[in-house]
Parts: C-alpha cells; sequence; structure tokens
C-alpha cells in the first residue's frame, strides 16, 4: 500500500470512527473539548505511525487505545496536581493501588450509549440552538464547517466561532456528559432531533463534495433516532423523525448511478428502494396514530414520506394529499422552503402552471435567495410548459449555486438539454 493509499485509508477511517472516539473519551473526561483534541492527537498519532508500521487490522480500536492512553496520561496529571493541593492541607488517608486500572474502568464501564449522551450535553440549553446543532454537526456527524454552513445559510466564520464557543462554555460551566430527565430533556429534545435530521440530511444530499449521498450519516442518524426511540417510545416526534429518516433512507440505493450520478425520484427504480426500511417507517408511523397521530412537524413531513413509499409509480402517488399535507405543514412550521415543496407537489397534482405560479410567488423570500433548488425546481416547471430557453437559464443558475459536484454536473446537463430544446423549438 502506497503512502497515498494510506492516508486515504486514514481519512475514510476518521470519518467513520471519530464520532465514537469523541463521545467515548468525553465520558472518560467529562470534557467536549478536551476529548477532541485527545481524538485528533490519536489521528496524529496514526498520520506518523501507520505509514511505516501500516494500518493495523481494527483501526478503530487502535484510535481509541492511543487516545485513552493520552486520556489517562492527563487524567493522573490532574490527580497529581489535586493531591498537591490537598498535601498543603493535610495529609491522605490513603493511596490508589492501582490507578491506571481505576482510570481504565472509567473508560471502559457500560453506562450506556455515548454519542447519544455527547448529543444530549451538545444540546445543553446554555448554549444558543445555532450553537448546539453546530457543534454535535461538528462531533458526531463529522461535518466541516463549510459543511455546516451551508445547511445552515450562514457565514463559515460564523459557524467555526459558535463551534469553539460552545465548547469553551461547556467546559466553563462544567456540564455534566449525561443524558437528562423529565422536564430537562423534554427541553432539550427539540434541539436533539434537529440536530439529527440536519445530519440525516447531510447524507441525504450532501451540501458540498464530490458524492451526492454520504450514506455513513443517514446510517448514524437513523442509529441515533432508534437508540432515542427506545430511550422515548411515546414521543411522536422522536417516532415521526425516525419514520421519516428510514422511510427517505429506504430510497438511497436508488437515488445515483453506478458512477454515483444523481437519479432524481420521477427516474428512480422503485425496486430498489428498500422494503424492510419502508416497513419500519410505515410501523413507527401507525405507532404515532395509536398515540396522539401525526400532527408535530417530523411526523407530517414522515406521512408525506409514506405517500411516496406507498406507491408503485410517480403517476400512482398521491399528490393531492401529499399537498394537503405540505399546506398544514406550513402551518405548524412556517418556511419558505416549505412552501417551495408545496408547490411541487401542486405541480403533480394540479399542473405545472399552477405550480409555477406558487414558485413566483417565493421569488423575493430572503431565505431562498442563495438555495439552488428555488431556480432548480421553476427550471424543472418551465421545461414541462414547453418554456424551454426560460429554463435553461434557471438550471444554469441552479447549477452556479451549488456546492456539490455530482448536483453542479446534472444541473449543467439539464440546462444543455433544455438549450437543445429551444432550438428545436425555434
Amino acid at each position: 500500500m502506497t503512502g497515498s493509499d494510506i492516508h486515504r485509508t486514514i481519512e475514510a477511517v476518521w470519518r467513520i470512527e471519530s464520532a465514537r472516539l469523541i463521545a467515548g473519551l468525553a465520558r472518560m473526561v467529562r470534557d467536549v473539548g478536551l476529548a477532541e483534541e485527545l481524538a485528533q492527537d490519536a489521528l496524529v498519532a496514526a498520520l506518523e505511525r501507520w505509514p511505516q508500521s501500516g494500518v493495523p487490522d481494527n483501526p478503530g480500536a487502535w484510535l481509541m487505545t492511543t487516545a485513552k492512553h493520552r486520556a489517562i496520561d492527563q487524567l493522573r496529571r490532574r490527580k497529581l496536581i489535586e493531591r498537591k493541593h490537598e498535601s498543603l492541607i493535610h495529609e491522605p488517608e490513603f493511596e490508589p493501588t492501582d490507578e491506571r486500572l481505576e482510570l481504565e474502568a472509567m473508560l471502559d464501564e457500560d453506562i450506556g450509549d455515548d454519542l447519544l449522551r455527547l448529543i444530549f450535553t451538545a444540546c445543553h440549553p446554555v448554549l444558543s440552538a445555532e450553537a448546539r446543532a453546530a457543534l454535535t454537526l461538528r462531533l458526531l456527524g463529522g461535518l466541516t464547517t463549510d459543511e455546516i454552513a451551508r445547511a445552515f445559510l450562514v457565514p463559515e466564520p460564523t459557524v467555526a466561532q459558535r463551534i469553539v464557543r460552545a465548547k469553551r462554555t461547556l467546559t466553563e460551566k462544567n456540564i455534566p456528559y449525561e443524558v437528562p430527565r423529565g422536564e430537562e430533556r423534554d427541553e432539550r429534545l427539540a434541539s436533539v432531533l434537529e440536530v439529527l435530521y440536519l445530519i440525516f440530511n447531510e447524507g441525504y444530499a450532501a451540501t458540498s463534495g464530490d458524492d451526492w449521498i454520504r450514506p455513513e450519516l443517514c446510517n448514524e442518524a437513523m442509529r441515533l433516532g432508534r437508540v432515542l426511540a427506545a430511550l422515548a417510545p411515546d414521543e411522536p416526534e422522536v417516532l415521526g423523525l425516525l419514520a421519516l429518516m428510514e422511510i427517505q433512507a429506504s430510497r438511497l440505493n436508488a437515488r445515483t448511478t453506478s458512477s454515483g450520478e444523481p437519479i432524481l425520484l420521477p427516474n428512480q427504480d422503485r425496486s430498489r428502494w428498500d422494503p424492510l426500511l419502508i416497513r419500519r417507517g410505515l410501523t413507527a408511523l401507525d405507532r404515532i396514530e395509536k398515540l396522539r397521530g401525526a400532527s408535530g412537524p417530523y411526523a407530517l413531513q414522515a406521512a408525506i414520506a409514506a405517500c411516496h413509499a406507498r406507491a408503485r409509480t410517480v403517476d400512482e402517488t398521491d399528490w393531492s394529499r401529499i399537498a394537503s399535507l405540505y399546506a398544514v405543514l406550513a402551518t405548524v412550521m412556517p418556511s419558505p422552503i416549505v412552501e417551495l415543496n408545496r408547490a411541487v407537489a401542486v405541480a403533480m397534482a394540479s399542473g405545472p402552471a399552477a405550480g409555477l405560479a406558487l414558485i413566483d410567488a417565493l421569488a423575493d423570500e430572503p431565505q431562498l435567495r442563495n438555495y439552488h433548488l428555488l431556480p432548480s425546481v421553476r427550471g424543472d416547471l418551465l421545461s414541462r410548459l414547453q418554456r424551454h430557453d426560460e429554463a435553461r437559464h434557471e438550471f444554469e443558475r441552479a447549477a452556479s449555486m451549488t456546492r456539490n459536484t455530482r448536483e453542479r454536473q446534472m444541473l449543467e446537463r439539464r440546462a444543455a438539454a433544455s438549450a437543445q430544446a429551444a432550438r428545436a423549438q425555434a
């Protein structure tokens, strides 16, 4: 294996293992910032040693062992300082017989899901809602500050500052590393759900990079969603988010070609949709109906996804019901993006002209000014109306806005096809 191959392998391992590594260390050292530093130290050690020694059989375990030893050294230094301070006052009554074994036990004890604990810690009310989401996406989603900035539609330096300040605040306030209970848990639940969905969405449609989908992020969000559903089995919105993610994830295998090119919903081979994930999602929706019904934003979105999952083809989809569900969602969670999605459903139910009228009403929305899906959807509707030159212009606009290579290439192809259709029409 060449040096470049090893470096690519290290990057891949880090992408997969970093969140679990940081979460496990955070439980041990009770400091999110320090945990991330220790994990980074282990990464540096891998970059130094693996090119000479080769990639270990279990690289994740190697990273954890290396980081754990550094963490133990940190804790031993802390204990030494504490004992020196105590000795100024009185003599200690006893000394531990094997401090290293004691500290290792702190890391290895079975106390539940570290990643979930880290999410709830990062979503503590002492942080702003924006900081909670950004920090959790950074630590658990493995997203870069640029990807998080795109998700929030804010400048990258703003996100970087939020993350630094959030870690500092958690340390200064000595926030406990735990899953809260009772009312405190309920208060933080909305932020936790938001973070999980943002992680899932980044995997479902990556904001930047060379890959349109990142299934590992979707799988991680779903795994955490299942843990959360086990923790709160009677929370309709927890079940709603889980149902939404599983139904959406059922399409992942059909969303790209073998070479990674995007395949849009109307062109997907639905036989490639995962029936197990669909059944799991529909089962969660049935559970919601037995509780209080699909009235929250995640449950409503899951109900919309279920309409697609139940249809054998695009034409058999109940687009009128989808449009109605989006109308309800717009009252529960007002957003120009929800209105954009409703316009798509209206266009499918009542024709492209009806959808285009709703799209044009959103043209001046500040939140959509740099949102590439607005011109992309508008281009699609114009194309269906045989207004091909206008469609070309919209697809070109959308291509210039997206940061995802695969998506930009797809939009450029659609622009070229519209230009060709316009010439044939002339």
